[in-house]
């Protein structure tokens, strides 16, 4: 552990540093101290913080920058929620309090109001769902070889995809099907509806040559009603942390952003990391398993929302953002946003 002073030069550092992105001089930590101490002896603390590896020296300065230990111990004992502008607080429960007509709405609402607020990119996955139930199933024909299939549940949202059937299925066969659905699976949650469920009700019962095509169908319908949808916004934002040579990079990183399942990955790593003093949680560069991200921080916050289950919002930004706004911000929204999921849900009992 560091001693309060040299906490103090620390957390001055990286204050001073997340401003204007220079290195940071002894006089400069001298004039911002509450205490009243001679350079040189801020000169010999900043020494002792970097004999243990928590600021560091660049080349085009003798200023001082701080690595990523010094970030993590500042994280993990230093760092304090700041409280939001009112009228942030406002601009937040305006965007919120409009009406919306499916859970994934408003997650997708969620992660744009995160990445306006922040010029970061910004991620939300919304709450489990497989305890829903199915209200209804049907297939509408769109052409010779394409149906569009669509699932609603209970808890208001609409599943739709389009599918190309196999050569020599009848419309009868699909049809049928779907009046098998209707008899079986409406008013069943979705975690009961499981594949072998479907290949003894479709397979079976249905005995028609084409029955996997159509169990393959409706499995992939269930799984995507399912599965926790994912909304990115923000990732014009990664242009303000990448210099121009980094344009491969860039692209990569585009593409990494966009990957669902890796983002969620992440997302999910980061949340299940080492609880701090807070609910947001903070997932250095150098933490993290891509070597894209090196320059960046991901911040993740769990919201819940009961019985309904639980969801993930997350900001990606620079390394030397300032983490006392942000995470301040993280809490307040979280649980903004889980208590605009329970009036939403509060419509269905």
């Amino acid at each position: 552990m560091l001693t309060e002073r040299q906490e103090l030069i620390l957390k001055t550092i990286i204050k001073d540093f997340t401003k204007t992105h220079d290195p940071v001089g002894s006089k400069t930590v001298m004039n911002q101290l509450p205490m009243k101490v001679s350079s040189a002896t801020i000169r010999n603390e900043m020494a002792v913080l970097e004999d243990k590896g928590l600021i560091e020296k660049t080349h085009s300065s003798s200023g001082r920058i701080p690595s990523s230990d010094g970030y993590r111990y500042y994280l993990d004992n230093l760092v304090e929620p700041l409280q939001l502008p009112e009228s942030v607080y406002n601009q937040i429960v305006s965007e919120l309090d409009r009406p919306f007509h499916q859970v994934n709405e408003i997650v997708q609402e969620a992660a744009k109001i995160l990445s306006d607020l922040t010029n970061y990119t910004a991620f939300a996955e919304g709450p489990e769902s497989h305890d829903v139930t199915v209200t209804g199933f049907r297939i509408v024909p769109l052409s010779n070889r394409q149906v569009m299939a669509i699932l609603v549940t209970s808890d208001g949202n609409v599943q739709n995809q389009v599918y190309a059937l196999p050569y020599n299925v009848h419309g009868d066969e699909v049809e049928k099907a779907v009046r098998m659905i209707d008899d079986e699976l409406v008013g069943k949650t979705l975690r009961e509806i499981t594949p072998s469920l479907l290949k003894k009700k479709l397979g079976v019962e249905h005995g028609g040559k084409h029955a996997s095509e159509l169990v393959s169908l409706v499995e992939d319908v269930i799984k995507d009603a399912a599965s926790e949808q994912m909304y990115v916004d923000g990732q014009i934002n990664l242009l303000n942390n990448t210099s121009k040579k980094d344009v491969k990079d860039l692209r990569s990183l585009y593409e990494l952003v966009d990957h669902d399942d890796l983002i969620s990955s992440l997302m999910d790593n980061c949340s299940k990391s080492k609880k701090g003093r807070y609910p947001v949680r903070v997932s250095l560069g150098s933490e993290l398993p891509n070597e894209l991200l090196k320059n960046y921080s991901l911040l993740t916050a769990e919201y819940n929302v009961g019985s309904h289950g639980k969801g993930v919002i997350a900001l990606l930004g620079p390394t030397n953002m300032p983490y006392s706004q942000v995470i301040g911000l993280l809490e307040y929204f979280r649980n903004e946003l889980a208590k605009k999921l329970l009036d939403y849900y509060g419509r269905f009992q």
